[in-house]
């Protein structure tokens, strides 16, 4: 039986298709009887497979007509459609199929080049926040005292030497502060402590200055008025020095008596020692044994471990009434809280967690009052010395004491020479206070 259209015939087809020839040529699709070609043409309208149909170029395959059941007149036309006609044999939806316009499978994630742009990511945010807390913090630094108003100072000696002064200072107290914190209302504002910190090569010093040491006032240089006032051998407490001219003659004072020069200058006030404090959580102390209790400066303590809140903790510091020693008592305990406070500073607690990191930055900041000198890392230095000498890493001790002249303290002439020249040399400190 003939199966191609009406005007062919087997002979037309020549020797490329069908005749089971071992030629690499495939079969035509005419043996596929149940392929949807399109729709039949209408009767008299030709087209492949029906009457006065064009031939096709020769070598071409003809277009085939559709078959139900074998018959010639009826349209197949169950939605099938196999993709000859059109090239598409295999699948038209799957993966890397037309519908998803030829792409391949999706690439596995380079996680190598997502792990370096993330830890870039990472250090440019960490670089970005420290130099922003960098110049955050050094803005908040208060450089008001002016060394160079000194006159005469001692040779710069090896190391450097700080001088911290904790001062009476009410300003930005209310008056419901005042009576809180038993401060009082005195105007102006005196030292409360004094201490010197020797940062060295051989172990950081930090030595109390009692505020009732005899101290001598030399000539100096009036810090407002630039007036020079000849010395004339007058012997005060050392805080009077600070009440008379303030902090230039204070350090032109602690100059004179020791013959060691002060590099920097700290001084903190009441009201930013408290809330430093409190920023921090309280800190942890541990009251000796019979407890403290002085009306003066509102201290009531039990003995024991315990957290002191701001409050709490300026009333301990301040605390000299309900001591055997007095003055030389207060500074031990003085140190004695700094320490404590440097560790809970210190904790990751503190440092890793920005919403406590900040205020406490913040509170301890705007209430410093530093010289025109004073860095952050000088500030960082002075403050991971002091953390290191109460923790046993150096020497904590008072200005060594000979015996007391009409209520003043007398400092050993001998020791404190020693003790100076150890400094100045950066040498390791033999000399105690006891």
């Amino acid at each position: 039986m003939n199966d191609w259209p009406e005007a062919w015939s087997d002979d037309n087809r020549g020797s490329r298709y069908g005749r089971g020839s071992a030629g690499s040529q495939p079969e035509s699709a005419r043996v596929m009887r149940q392929v949807r070609r399109g729709q039949a043409a209408p009767p008299g309208q030709g087209g492949y497979g029906g009457p006065g149909a064009p031939a096709p170029p020769y070598g071409g395959v003809p277009q085939q007509p559709s078959y139900v059941n074998g018959g010639d007149d009826t349209v197949y036309d169950d939605g099938y459609d196999s993709g000859y006609n059109t090239g598409h044999v295999y699948g038209g939806g799957g993966p890397g199929g037309p519908a998803d316009g030829g792409r391949g499978p999706r690439p596995a994630p380079n996680w190598r080049r997502r792990i370096k742009l993330t830890t870039i990511t990472v250090l440019v945010v960490l670089v970005a926040t420290t130099v922003g807390t960098y110049f955050w913090a050094d803005s908040k630094l208060n450089r008001e005292v002016d060394l160079s108003k000194v006159i005469d100072r001692p040779e710069t000696g090896e190391g450097t030497n700080y001088l911290i002064v904790g001062s009476d200072s009410r300003a930005g107290l209310s008056d419901e502060q005042k009576k809180n914190l038993h401060t009082g209302s005195a105007e102006g504002k005196r030292t409360d402590s004094m201490m010197l910190l020797h940062v060295g090569s051989n172990g950081d010093t930090l030595i109390s200055l009692p505020r009732d040491s005899d101290v001598e006032i030399p000539t100096y240089k009036g810090s407002d008025s630039g007036k020079t006032y000849q010395g004339t051998g007058r012997h005060v407490k050392l805080n009077a020095a600070y009440a008379e001219d303030g902090p230039e003659l204070l350090v032109r004072t602690v100059e004179y008596n020791t013959g060691l020069h002060i590099d920097h200058y700290v001084e903190i006030g009441f009201a930013g020692f408290a809330n430093i404090v409190d920023a921090v959580g309280g800190v942890e102390i541990e009251i000796p044994k019979g407890g403290m209790k002085d009306t003066k400066s509102g201290a009531d303590f039990e003995a024991g471990k315990q957290t002191l809140n701001g409050e709490q903790a300026l009333a301990f510091v301040r605390t000299r009434y309900a001591l055997a020693g007095s003055d030389l008592d207060r500074t031990k305990n003085q140190q004695k809280f700094l320490n404590a406070l440097a560790n809970q500073v210190a904790t990751p607690s503190t440092i890793l967690n920005p919403f406590k990191l900040y205020p406490t930055m913040g509170s301890g900041l705007d209430s410093l009052i530093v010289d025109k000198d004073m860095g952050l890392y000088d500030l960082a230095s002075m403050f991971w010395a002091m953390k290191g000498v109460n923790g046993g890493d150096g020497t904590s001790m008072n200005m060594p004491i000979s015996g007391s002249s009409g209520g003043n303290l007398v400092w050993d002439k001998a020791k404190v020479k020693t003790l100076v020249e150890e400094l100045n040399n950066d040498e390791k400190v033999t000399v105690s206070s006891e």
